[in-house]
């Protein structure tokens, strides 16, 4: 019970760390970011409601009128509530409706390339592990060649090839929007134009992140056939296959756990380069439009939902790690 408590405790301070930073932020930033966003939002000839005014006043600090305390306060009350505020780029959609719209693809993306990676790094360091020393070894050198390569090269790469020469893929986008130009449609060959477009980007995160799940399972499996235990159950005949799956493989997979649920928490924040790449419609795109259009609120809002998915994640992870071995409980 001690564990758990001071787990939460320990994430809950980090919680509030972290919402209090982002608060922070546009308040200690050189220049007027309230202008800038009214500046921004005024282009056009457009008039701007009082209403609105107030809230990018609130949302950034502008608010002379009120301390900081106050508008450390306004800003909670918002967060509890969903408010993001509204987005300068992009006006008058809200912050959290732009990044509703982006998280699904991030998610369905990032999330589904990064369980496979794991899988086949878990899968592939447990077997070449086992049978260290033959020509198995061999892909411990190549995936780790492939995991050097800079992002942006591979996914150009993949571009050049399989959709510019061969043909075989499209460019860019999340699915057919000529096919589609009213948007998603829950249909079956919808979902399959998504499925396509999805195949290069996911390809990239694979080649790029599986390298690392294979080297490091790869290490833990050759340390683990040394301990007692599994020279334990050899001396008992048990057959191979059962050594290194229930005995070898289980144990030695147990520290990957916690590098699979930070990837996960930062599955939120999308792969920014690849998405910038295939012009993909994730979180990681919206963060580099963000930036570049410097939209305040949006770039609050999108570091917020990264920054309560990763604590989220590897909070879910240390109670499974806590649960999976005791040593962890006795010595948390």
């Amino acid at each position: 019970m001690t564990f758990w408590i001071r787990r939460i405790a320990f994430y809950l301070v980090t919680l509030w760390a972290a919402v209090s930073l982002n608060f922070l932020l546009p308040r200690i930033l050189p220049g007027d970011p309230v202008a800038i966003m009214l500046g921004k939002l005024r282009r056009g000839g457009r008039q701007l409601s009082q209403e609105t005014v107030d809230a990018v006043t609130a949302l950034l600090g502008g608010d002379r009128g009120s301390s900081l305390w106050d508008q450390y306060l306004a800003y909670w009350g918002r967060m509890v509530h969903g408010d993001l505020g509204i987005s300068s780029t992009r006006y008058p959609t809200p912050v959290g409706e732009l990044i509703g719209q982006a998280l699904p693809w991030t998610v369905t993306l990032v999330g589904a390339a990064t369980i496979i990676s794991f899988v086949l790094g878990i899968i592939g360091g447990a077997w070449v592990g086992w049978f260290r020393g033959t020509w198995v070894d061999q892909l411990v050198p190549i995936t780790t060649f492939l995991q050097s390569i800079p992002y942006f090269w591979l996914a150009l790469v993949l571009v050049a090839v399989f959709s510019v020469q061969l043909g075989l893929m499209p460019i860019i986008g999340a699915y057919d929007v000529f096919e589609y130009p009213m948007g998603p449609d829950w249909s079956l060959p919808f979902f399959g134009s998504v499925f396509v477009h999805a195949l290069l980007p996911a390809a990239t995160i694979v080649i790029s992140s599986v390298g690392g799940w294979l080297l490091g399972m790869r290490n833990m499996m050759v340390q683990t056939m040394a301990e007692d235990y599994v020279l334990t159950a050899e001396a008992k005949g048990l057959r191979p296959s059962r050594i290194r799956s229930a005995y070898a493989a289980r144990n030695a997979s147990i520290p990957s756990l916690a590098g699979f649920g930070i990837a996960l928490g930062f599955v939120v924040a999308g792969s920014i380069v690849t998405e910038q790449v295939f012009s993909y419609p994730g979180i990681g795109k919206l963060m580099i439009q963000a930036v570049q259009g410097l939209d305040y609120a949006l770039m609050q809002g999108v570091f917020l939902v990264i920054t309560l998915t990763v604590l989220a994640a590897n909070f879910l992870i240390d109670l499974l790690y806590g649960f999976i071995d005791p040593r962890v409980r006795r010595n948390g």
